[in-house]
């Protein structure tokens, strides 16, 4: 069930009429990707209180996520592998997508960036192979809305090729830069196959010339959160287009106090979820962003009184 905003302190869930709108709604964007009514799209309204992030090189990994209380698994063949093992990973990836069973749960392929020479690689081959349990491409470091429309133009050419429904395939963007965080009102109205802005603490941190070497953690010697008007951004424009938002990473492995502070702050400004980069830390994120059943209770009542 996805709640209406400000119903949910873990975690402040649209109603499922923001991402009908979204699709097809008089005030839906025009842009290339879900035209009204072309498919059903099965992760656009599902929850991400956890987002798990696995490295696509990993056999035994990817095998092992398949079955972890995650919303979202995030199969990633950026960061996580080295350039070494890219086309392997993509092999990998795919037949993980293909064969392994998913449950509920977000299947999402992070690919390598534009600025990489392996995006159009990773797109064209995991989605051509995955099949069409792959529900979303992840675009790291996101910088300009063109970025995501030439994603969103391929994913429909790799769709058609491969015969499967255009448009199904969604797209997540990471902003990672200043570049992309002062162009995130525009990334996040740029197709309507976005589900997800998702924040990328630690690029983003080099890219602002923030002294920071632990990702998602607090930045000593600031009083307050060094985050928070970046958050903002993100929710404005996530929000005004009907998006999930999802925090980044917090890279302190072993710390889960530090990790429910900074998660209980997210899903206080009404953040959707956050990232994992270990099975641990999930049980501790699912917690904070998932809403009480007193908060479940207001919510139906404002559902029934608004029908």
């Amino acid at each position: 069930m996805r709640l209406p905003a400000g119903t949910a302190c873990g975690g402040n869930l649209h109603h499922e009429r923001t991402a009908a709108g979204r699709r097809g709604g008089a005030w839906a964007p025009v842009v290339p990707g879900r035209e009204t009514g072309a498919v059903s799209v099965r992760s656009e309204s599902l929850p991400r209180r956890s987002c798990l992030a696995v490295p696509g090189s990993s056999e035994r990994f990817l095998a092992k996520a398949a079955g972890l209380p995650c919303d979202e698994v995030i199969l990633d063949l950026e960061d996580a592998v080295a350039e070494s093992g890219k086309a392997p990973s993509r092999r990998l990836v795919a037949d993980a997508v293909r064969r392994l069973d998913w449950g509920e749960r977000v299947v999402c392929v992070r690919v390598n960036s534009w600025s990489s020479p392996h995006t159009y690689k990773d797109v064209i081959e995991v989605v051509s192979a995955a099949g069409p349990r792959l529900d979303e491409v992840m675009l790291p470091k996101a910088g300009s809305a063109a970025e995501v429309v030439a994603l969103d133009l391929l994913l429909s050419q790799v769709e058609r090729d491969a015969g499967l429904a255009v448009g199904g395939i969604g797209i997540e963007v990471q902003i990672e830069s200043a570049a992309g965080l002062g162009a995130v009102r525009e990334i996040c109205a740029a197709s309507r196959r976005l589900e997800a802005v998702v924040l990328g603490p630690v690029d983003l941190a080099a890219s602002l010339g923030i002294p920071l070497l632990t990702g998602g953690a607090d930045l000593p010697g600031y009083p307050g959160d060094h985050y928070h008007h970046v958050l903002f951004e993100l929710l404005v424009a996530g929000r005004t287009n009907g998006l999930q938002v999802i925090d980044g990473p917090y890279l302190s492995l072993g710390d889960a106090d530090g990790l429910r502070q900074i998660a209980l702050r997210r899903a206080a400004l009404g953040l959707d979820g956050k990232w994992a980069i270990h099975p641990d830390q999930l049980a501790v994120i699912n917690e904070v962003f998932t809403p009480s059943g007193e908060q479940l209770e207001r919510a139906r009542a404002v559902l029934s009184a608004l029908d």
